[in-house]
């Protein structure tokens, strides 16, 4: 009855995209934001954002939207919406103060899962992003689980060039597979950064055992692209704008149009194929 509730419910989704990442900090939030209004820039897309990362939901911030509260109607929870085509929801829209720690155990978090995929109208979606939080914990078996009754196109996994990351992205991408879970690829994110005033690159996080695209060719899994260090992205994130739109001609913003090409081809493709099967 649950699956049957959440087939329901999500039945308008066309696409669905995790986004995931081995360990913090390497900028997955930021890449789902980004990812999220790359693809509501053809106004004909409707576009979802949730944000599952419960202990640490910094999609507000990012979009623009701290401060928003959800509303109720008769057909569930209204989405916050930053464009007309681009909704948003995140436990974030929950919270009395953006510093108000959210201090839940398993069974809670897997509960507001659920709640945010059964209960939010999300209306007719072509992509629908989710935020996942770092690693491999509950939410994560929980979206998995609950997103089974429906279509995943996908995770994209995110890190950054040195292997301290990428140690924890190789155990990503062997829950992925034990999960049956389609990895569309990795997003190098950081990858190196080019002085304005005399253009020379700097490796900032030295790829010392050969970055995501050695372990990519190792791993056999896509390398979607790599995204080079631009001081004007965590600007735009304070800001809660879209760095894409900010930045048009910065070499990060043709690097995040390339993977979202790659990943909305990726997506029509397994749309397709799933079709054939049907």
């Amino acid at each position: 009855a649950e699956a049957a509730e959440l087939r329901a419910r999500l039945r308008a989704v066309r696409h669905t995209v995790l986004v995931l990442s081995g360990k913090g900090g390497v900028g997955k939030s930021t890449f789902s934001a980004l990812l999220a209004h790359g693809l509501a820039a053809d106004e004909t897309k409707q576009v979802a954002l949730l944000d599952i990362d419960i202990c640490g939901p910094s999609i507000p911030k990012i979009m623009g939207l701290e401060g928003e509260q959800v509303h109720q109607s008769g057909s569930g929870w209204s989405p916050v919406y930053v464009e007309e085509n681009l909704g948003v929801m995140s436990v974030g829209f929950l919270l009395s103060s953006p510093d108000d720690a959210v201090i839940w155990r398993g069974p809670k978090k897997n509960g507001l899962i659920k709640q945010f995929l059964r209960d939010v109208d999300w209306g007719e979606v072509d992509y629908l992003i989710v935020d996942t939080p770092p690693g491999t914990s509950d939410e994560h078996l929980s979206i998995v689980q609950y997103l089974s009754a429906t279509r995943i196109d996908g995770a994209v996994i995110v890190t950054t060039p040195q292997e301290v990351s990428l140690q924890d992205v190789r155990k990503e991408i062997n829950f992925c597979r034990k999960v049956k879970l389609p990895i569309i690829g990795v997003v190098e994110n950081m990858s190196g950064f080019v002085c304005p005033k005399c253009k020379n690159e700097s490796q900032i996080f030295p790829p010392t055992t050969g970055g995501a695209e050695k372990m990519c060719q190792n791993l056999s899994v896509s390398l979607l692209g790599k995204v080079p260090l631009d001081p004007q992205i965590g600007k735009s994130c304070d800001s809660g704008q879209s760095f894409l739109a900010e930045a048009p001609e910065s070499p990060a913003t043709l690097s995040y149009r390339n993977i979202i090409q790659r990943i909305q081809e990726y997506c029509e493709q397994h749309h397709l194929q799933e079709e054939k099967i049907m």
